[in-house]
């Protein structure tokens, strides 16, 4: 999945600050930023006019996006046939993920939840390595000092604090030495999770320290089995106003408008004008996890409601309405049934490191205390083997 960047646009953030709260700038439905709507019509937004990807990397969006659907599938898969522990579906949050991902530059971090999937790919995490922690053979599966993407958070919005923390860092880093590259955290979490003490703790110390910091709500209308207009009566987006930072809303079905919205935010903590709230919207298409059954809390009504607004799909119709040909579609599903096979190859051979391998890596460094630990447990496995030979 390779890289797909806007350009860097010449902007004062404060000024489209106040573009976006301009009375004649209307924006798309629910008063979200909207690039590409449904029909894949492509919409004005004068506070996003400079964000116009050409065909070429709207494609490169398109790819990013229907391998991400792929991958999701054959994990789910994988799922169901005991192959994995548990997975968490992310189907139709590609473009909010992808969209927010291709924003960032390499210096960011991402802190995710634990279904950032999209967002992991677009840092560099190979597929297969995510499915690791939910084969649950290791903790986490990749390196984030390689990728600036963090491993998954299993405690419910935790991720925001840590997030916070590290952008304190940064800006510190910054501090004693100008010559490092500006950069941003990046806090991803769900509907569900704005509602916990830790978000608005988080978001309490980035106003307060002017943290560079950009958190990213993916309203997908589900927190597991409670919809979002049970947990706020006011678009998430507005929470922002009373901490002090600007909130935005954005279509999350729409990869450019995520995109375009993320890349001005992330440019705007940069900056040293402090965190922004963004709340994607979108719809969980799929289950919250495979251990989740949505026929339980939701009416199947709503979810074919929401199929016109598949992100794909608006990419799709925008793209053959330009030009692009059978044949890119073409390759690409062939591509997409390459990833899958690899995938479940690459799974099938995971193994499970040795007991040994947990005392190794309780520490960073030799602890006597994990050593000696050790030696009672290899002392205690000898037993057994000592007891098969008196038999």
């Amino acid at each position: 999945m390779g890289a797909t960047r806007l350009p860097a646009a010449e902007f004062d953030a404060e000024e489209q600050i106040d573009a976006l709260q301009e009375p004649g700038n209307t924006h798309g439905p629910l008063g979200m930023v909207q690039l590409l709507t449904p029909d894949g019509e492509v919409r004005e937004d004068r506070a996003f006019s400079s964000f116009a990807p050409d065909e070429s990397q709207l494609r490169n969006l398109y790819r990013d996006m229907y391998l991400l659907r792929r991958f999701d599938q054959e994990s789910t898969a994988l799922q169901r046939q005991g192959e994995l522990a548990l997975w968490v579906p992310m189907t139709g949050q590609e473009a909010a993920q992808i969209g927010s991902g291709r924003a960032m530059q390499t210096q960011d971090y991402a802190f995710p939840t634990y279904r950032e999937h999209g967002v992991a790919v677009t840092r560099g995490v190979r597929p297969a390595e995510l499915l690791k922690l939910f084969r649950g053979i290791t903790n986490g599966g990749w390196d984030p000092r390689e990728n600036g993407f963090h491993l998954y958070t299993l405690v419910l919005a935790a991720q925001a604090l840590h997030a916070v923390g590290y952008a304190m860092g940064m800006q510190r880093d910054q501090a004693a030495d100008p010559s490092l590259p500006k950069a941003a955290a990046v806090a991803y979490f769900g509907d569900g999770a704005s509602s916990e003490g830790d978000v608005h703790e988080a978001m309490v110390f980035a106003a307060s320290f002017n943290a560079p910091v950009v958190f990213f709500c993916q309203n997908n209308h589900w927190a597991i089995s409670v919809p979002s207009e049970v947990q706020s009566r006011v678009p998430l987006a507005n929470r922002a106003q009373g901490y002090g930072f600007p909130g935005i809303r954005v279509d999350g079905n729409d990869v450019l408008a995520v995109q375009a919205v993320t890349s001005w935010a992330l440019e705007r903590a940069r900056s040293g004008a402090g965190p922004v709230l963004i709340e994607a919207f979108t719809y969980r298409m799929s289950a919250h996890t495979t251990a989740d059954d949505p026929t339980k809390y939701r009416a199947s009504a709503e979810e074919e409601q929401w199929l016109p607004r598949d992100p794909l799909v608006r990419v799709e119709k925008r793209l053959r309405s330009s030009g692009t040909d059978d044949l890119f579609f073409a390759e690409l599903e062939q591509e997409a049934k390459v990833l899958a096979t690899e995938l479940r190859a690459e799974v099938l051979a995971m193994q499970a490191p040795g007991f040994e391998q947990r005392f190794a890596t309780t520490y960073a460094e030799a602890h006597p205390l994990i050593r000696e630990e050790l030696e009672a447990w290899q002392d205690y496995e000898a037993g057994f083997a000592d007891q098969g030979k008196a038999e």
